[in-house]
């Protein structure tokens, strides 16, 4: 297992300049960057036409021993679909995509960013992206008022239609797309994801960010995930979730308590101080034969980033152990 490499993901640093982030990932021993497509660390619209600009991009990674095998451009992707589009779009989005906020014109600049980081990513190296698609229909996620069946048809459809442009971008630059399964977007669980990779007819270009904490405090077991869908796991960010015990009181949705708020049932914390049973998901993609990065997705609201950050690198690391030359029991033969 040890020819995996191990990515630090940067959206969560992106109060800092790239450089800094690049020297505290070389620093613990990271062997690249998940980089996020945010301005202060990869801006998007200057890399497609400065190529100064984008050679000091390699220039830092290189300074830093550090590979790029993967972009993400979460945010863009979100806009693509979401509806309805609120303030919260607005903030992540960026004065650039949003404009004047007239909806269409918004989910095409989304649509042009999310091209763009393909031909970025191929420039860079970088064979995948990750990211969110938005959704027509998660607000119907209660189906109370009663939802039609039409309307949910619609919402697969309408993701479809506006992602299959996107995906044409991305089959020409040789790049594919890691949709991570999560709340909030056109797929969150098991069931959903089938109906996405049906809806865009599980064209190649398209498959899956593996993201297991989102899985967890739904109950849906993330290792039969990649099993289940082993020629669509694209990329993995190692993230991890603890869930508290169940008083009666506290529900899987988060009853809109902040993150670290002893009520909720349940939130992020540093990979492997959680509930996710790592050893046997890294099993599951070795026996998947997945031989991409593992990307560190530091989230704890109780944890210090640059304590939590060296510290999942050493517990993903002490679970990529070589694999055997031979089967344990071919010794058992008797040979004369």
């Amino acid at each position: 297992m040890t020819h995996r490499p191990v990515t630090l993901f940067t959206a969560q640093w992106a109060d800092l300049p790239l450089e800094d982030v690049a020297h505290l990932a070389g620093e613990w021993g990271f062997d690249g960057l998940e980089i996020a497509c945010k301005t202060q660390h990869l801006d998007i619209d200057r890399a497609i036409t400065d190529a100064a600009y984008l050679q000091s991009r390699r220039d830092i990674l290189a300074a830093h021993g550090l590979g790029v095998w993967a972009l993400s451009n979460h945010a863009q992707g979100k806009l693509v679909c979401d509806d309805p589009l609120d303030f919260r779009h607005k903030n992540i989005g960026g004065p650039r995509t949003w404009g004047d906020g007239v909806v269409e014109g918004v989910r095409q600049r989304a649509t042009e960013q999310m091209t763009k980081t393909a031909i970025v990513a191929r420039k860079l190296g970088a064979d995948t992206v990750t990211g969110f698609a938005g959704s027509k229909i998660w607000r119907y996620v209660a189906m109370y008022p009663p939802v039609p069946t039409t309307v949910l048809d619609d919402g697969y459809e309408d993701f479809a239609r506006r992602w299959n442009p996107i995906m044409d971008v991305f089959d020409s630059e040789g790049v594919r797309f890691a949709l991570e399964v999560h709340p909030g977007d056109i797929a969150y669980d098991y069931w959903t994801t089938v109906r996405v990779l049906d809806a865009i007819d599980r064209r190649d270009a398209f498959g899956l960010n593996w993201d297991p904490s989102h899985m967890v405090w739904q109950d849906i077991d993330p290792v039969n995930f990649i099993s289940d869908f082993a020629d669509r796991i694209y990329h993995v960010d190692c993230k991890d979730t603890r869930i508290r015990s169940r008083d009666g009181r506290a529900g899987r949705l988060g009853s809109h308590l902040a993150w670290g708020d002893q009520r909720r049932g349940w939130d992020f914390v540093s990979a492997g101080h959680g509930d996710v049973r790592f050893e046997d998901a890294f099993r599951a993609l070795e026996s998947i034969h997945y031989s991409g990065p593992i990307s560190i997705e530091w989230e704890d609201p109780g944890m210090s980033r640059l304590h939590g950050a060296p510290e999942a690198l050493a517990f993903v690391r002490s679970l990529l152990w070589d694999r055997p030359d031979a089967p344990f029991d071919s010794v058992f033969t008797q040979k004369d």
